[in-house]
């Protein structure tokens, strides 16, 4: 009998114990990362969140503390602020009380204190405008870590790797956009696994980078026809760039073998509302904040907890000449 001969080049690469191991810790704290997100009104525990980790209670808070440069409990009360920021300019008819206990805090009075020592302003203020002056620091502060790091980039003489680029805001061109103003559709979406590569940092050309490493890691693995997603787990305006955390994701059949530094989860089904995008990566956050600012408030709808996404489909648009792509802009909702 003939010797059955294997095709390498579609085998999974193989890691060397260090990566191997490196890349087990990546997974059990991208669990813990997520657990927190899906709990955040819930009274989480560090025995809780190590369990989830498959840790020990009594060195995980140390390990967390080096893998995210913030301790548990300052990214709790973080991503619970920055929850309930959200909260107050969406769900405009419910209470600064109400948004304060959905969002995990004990009280209101609580609340307000750890408001302002984080925002430097009310949760009432906030509401009534003063959302804006945050933003526009957030936006010179992002200006100021992008100038920071291509200063960097020059000196040490980094280059970018080739590739498809999605959301890379320096490979913006300098034609008109092209863009559509398509209706929003309202659908049920059933869940999903993905498998997905996590980038923590600011968002912009990083993301870019980010793409074009996991879309050879699909390409090993024949995934490039199935439907992706882009999931920026925070507000860029709201959220500090070295905190913004930001996931790479592609539709995988349930009890996929991740490995390496990608890890796998369920992207949550339910009512969304759905609306196409054609444009350049320059365009889609205004096309974000139309979606947002404009629709959802009219709508009769509010946000719900689920992640909202950016769907990539293998039908959709790209012109590597310009960098106009095409993708469903989905946000999570629920009656008002």
């Amino acid at each position: 009998m003939a010797e059955e001969k294997t095709d390498k080049s579609s085998q999974p690469p193989t890691l060397n114990p260090i990566t191997a191991y490196r890349s087990e810790y990546t997974r059990r704290l991208n669990r813990v990362l997520d657990h927190i997100s899906a709990h955040l009104a819930d009274n989480l525990t560090l025995e809780e969140l190590a369990q989830v980790a498959n840790f020990s209670p009594y060195h995980f808070h140390r390990l967390f503390s080096a893998w995210m440069g913030e301790t548990l409990g300052d990214y709790l009360r973080r991503r619970r602020l920055e929850q309930s920021a959200h909260a107050l300019l969406a769900e405009r008819r419910e209470t600064v009380l109400a948004i304060a206990l959905e969002c995990g805090f004990a009280s209101g009075e609580v609340f307000a204190r750890a408001f302002r020592q984080h925002f430097g302003m009310t949760p009432t203020t906030w509401r009534n405008g003063g959302d804006a002056q945050w933003r526009n620091t957030q936006q010179a502060r992002r200006k100021n870590y992008q100038g920071q790091r291509k200063k960097a980039q020059a000196t040490t003489g980094a280059s970018r790797q080739d590739g498809v680029a999605f959301q890379t805001q320096s490979q913006a061109p300098e034609t008109a956009p092209m863009t559509t103003q398509s209706k929003v559709t309202i659908l049920n979406l059933p869940e999903v696994t993905v498998a997905y590569m996590r980038q923590k940092g600011p968002y912009g050309e990083p993301i870019g980078d980010l793409w074009r490493r996991f879309n050879k890691w699909r390409e090993v693995r024949d995934l490039l026809g199935r439907n992706a997603y882009g999931i920026a787990l925070n507000d860029p305006s709201i959220t500090a760039p070295e905190q913004c955390v930001y996931d790479a994701c592609v539709e995988v059949p349930p009890g996929f073998a991740a490995a390496g530094d990608v890890s796998t989860k369920a992207l949550p089904g339910g009512k969304y509302a759905q609306k196409e995008f054609i444009g350049n990566p320059q365009t889609i956050s205004d096309a974000w904040g139309d979606f947002l600012g404009g629709w959802l408030p009219d709508s009769g709808y509010q946000f719900d907890d689920r992640p909202c996404f950016e769907l990539y489909r293998p039908s959709d648009p790209y012109d590597p000449a310009v960098g106009d792509f095409g993708c469903a802009l989905c946000i999570a909702i629920r009656p008002l």
